[in-house]
Formats: C-alpha cells, structure tokens, sequence
C-alpha cells in the first residue's frame, strides 16, 4: 500500500513539473502576421483600346455623376480647387489648342489633351473632372503632350555625327481635379500625373569620325 501511494505522489510531482506555464503557453501560441489587404484594382473599360496612360473617350465616363456631385459641392471649395489646379499647375494650358512652327532634334507628335481618365504617380486609374458643366462653369483641364516617334536611344536628326546623341522621352508632373465616386464626404481632390512632356536630344562627348 505504501509503496503504491509513492508512485501515485510520484506521478503527480512528474505531472506538475512538466506542465507549462502561463508564459510558455503563449510562446507556443502561433503568431500570425497582418492580414493581408487586398486591393481591388479598377481598370476603366477604355483603357482596354489604348496603350497610354489616359483616355480621351469613355463610354463609360460618369458625366451626369460628376455633374450633380460639382452642384452638391459647389460651395464646399471646389471651385477654389478648380482654379487652385489651373494657376499654380506649371503645365497647364487651359484654354490652348494650337501648335506653333518648332523645330525639334527628335521627331515626336505634339497635342493638347484634355483625359477624361489617367494613371496616377501611384498607378492607379483615376477619373478626371473634364468637359463638365455646372452652374455656368465648363470645367476642362488641358495638358500638352510630347511623345517620340523614333525609339528611345536613337540618334538626334539634326546633331553632326561627330558628337554621340540620342533621344529621349522626358516626361512631366500634372496636376489634375479628379472624381471619387467612393468618397461620399467630398469626391473632389488634386492629384499628381506623369505625362510625356517632350523627346528631348541628349549630346555628348565629340569624337573624330
């Protein structure tokens, strides 16, 4: 009898002594990292029919939206953003649509754009508040455009070919009124694009032929 209450004392001392703590039962808990956040990228359905970075026509541009959105929030500031993006925007040409005589070192085409949607510096596809009209105001933002015809790298036209050149596609920042549908509070804000602003010859060191 003795002996069988040792072993039983025994058992139990063993049981005790191996069990965890309160401390290593939350180091063996697994750790699980953030959730991760899917973000649902919306691509418009012009974008289908273009390699650019905007469109100029969209069938599926939210016009009637846009337009009782500007009536809704007339007196919330946005016409102060609307004529914020038109004086302080380096690049805007608001209210230009004509080309003057330019000689350029590389061929490129020329235009003044006015998108209806465009990439953001963020990559995302944004709608542009654009050929809108609200309470008298025509909302329009124009931007001049300047991209090459030859591929990046090729020789200047115009430079002797004793020097080395080629051309390149620069491009600028343009700020744009854009539209958020999902924003409910007020769908209206400024936002940075990149746009090609012109194909520019880059020379370097003369060498003899």
């Amino acid at each position: 009898m003795m002996s069988i209450q040792l072993m039983i004392f025994t058992s139990l001392v063993i049981v005790v002594l191996s069990s965890p703590e309160p401390e290593e039962l939350k180091a063996l808990t697994p750790v699980y990292g953030p959730q991760p956040k899917y973000e649902k990228i919306e691509i418009p359905h012009c974008a289908k029919n273009t390699t650019k970075a905007w469109c100029l026509e969209d069938s599926e541009y939210p016009q009637y939206e846009i337009q009782q959105a500007l009536e809704r929030h007339y007196q919330a500031g946005l016409l102060d953003l609307y004529k914020d993006v038109l004086a302080k925007t380096a690049s805007s040409v608001d209210g230009l649509d004509k080309l003057s005589d330019e000689v350029y070192l590389c061929p490129s085409t020329t235009g003044y754009v006015q998108p209806l949607r465009a990439i953001n510096v963020n990559g995302k596809w944004r709608t542009i508040v654009n050929r809108v009209e609200s309470y008298g105001i025509k909302y329009t933002q124009t931007a001049r455009v300047e991209e090459c015809n030859v591929v990046v790298g090729t020789t200047c036209s115009l430079v002797p070919s004793c020097y080395q050149s080629k051309c390149v596609q620069k491009t600028v920042f343009h700020r744009f009124l854009v539209y958020d549908a999902n924003d409910y509070t007020f769908p209206f804000s400024l936002e940075k694009f990149r746009l090609p602003g012109s194909c520019g010859c880059v020379v370097g060191a003369f060498h003899s032929l």
